[in-house]
């Protein structure tokens, strides 16, 4: 099992380049697959004339690893990428060699949470991301460390927002707000799975982290220092070392 894939699923409202900075360290000792979800990054938003469901981002995933003929893989996720991981997992569990739960959370959304998301869908959809979406979004994405001393990372998050389609943006912010609850999914399943969380993470906090950690059976923690939400852009080198060092597939 040693050559399993690792495929990473990127956060919202961004798309798969904010994995760069983590390409180079993992493929050195693993095959990297990460794809832009639907709507963000150069991935088109297919009409279905369905309700945005994060099932329908689980069989996207699914559709490419039958398309890249693999039958199981190492399975993750940032933030939004987590929930789509968990919708794969609960849709294919036997698709899943183990899991890497980055900066996400098993609970579903509170109605206030989730209707905040539906507002930022609503405005996305009538007025698109530029001139407001990063500006709202980079203060919780970015620890404060981070946004006080390296304008270039902030710059790289603003850019990356600002390049995603209204449409895309619309879509995974209505899907996030009716996930489900994935807290009995998580503590049925057996496979290994590193949880990684920022130490100054506001949105999905170290304690929540941990409590996710400790109910996944073979669940392992890792919090890395002064790294907010975005901990694979913050701290590439450690979320690297995490992923590397934590692999139990030979």
């Amino acid at each position: 099992m040693a050559d399993l894939p690792l495929v990473l699923l990127h956060a919202f409202p961004v798309d798969a380049r904010m994995w760069r900075p983590l390409r180079d360290g993992l493929t050195t000792r693993h095959r990297l697959i990460t794809p832009d979800q639907r709507g963000l990054g150069r991935t088109p938003l297919p009409e279905t004339g369905r309700a945005p469901s994060l099932d329908d981002a689980a069989r996207d995933v699914l559709a490419l690893l039958d398309k890249l003929g693999l039958e199981q893989v190492v399975l993750g996720g940032c933030s939004m990428g987590g929930y789509v991981t968990m919708a794969v997992l609960r849709a294919a569990p036997e698709r899943v060699a183990g899991l890497v739960l980055i900066d996400t959370k098993a609970s579903a959304d509170t109605p206030e949470a989730a209707e905040a998301r539906r507002g930022i869908a609503g405005r996305a959809e009538s007025d698109g991301v530029s001139g407001w979406l990063a500006e709202s979004m980079v203060p919780n994405l970015l620890s404060a460390e981070t946004r006080q001393t390296r304008p270039e990372v902030v710059e790289s998050v603003r850019d990356l927002i600002e390049s995603q389609p209204g449409a895309g943006v619309a879509w995974a912010a209505r899907a996030m707000a009716d996930r489900p609850d994935s807290t009995d999914l998580l503590a049925a399943t057996g496979v290994p799975a590193l949880v990684v969380v920022g130490e100054q993470d506001t949105l999905t906090p170290p304690g929540a982290a941990q409590e996710m950690a400790e109910s996944l059976p073979r669940g392992e923690l890792v919090v890395v220092p002064q790294a907010g939400h975005l901990t694979p852009v913050e701290a590439p080198a450690m979320v690297t070392e995490a992923i590397l060092g934590w692999w139990p597939f030979g």
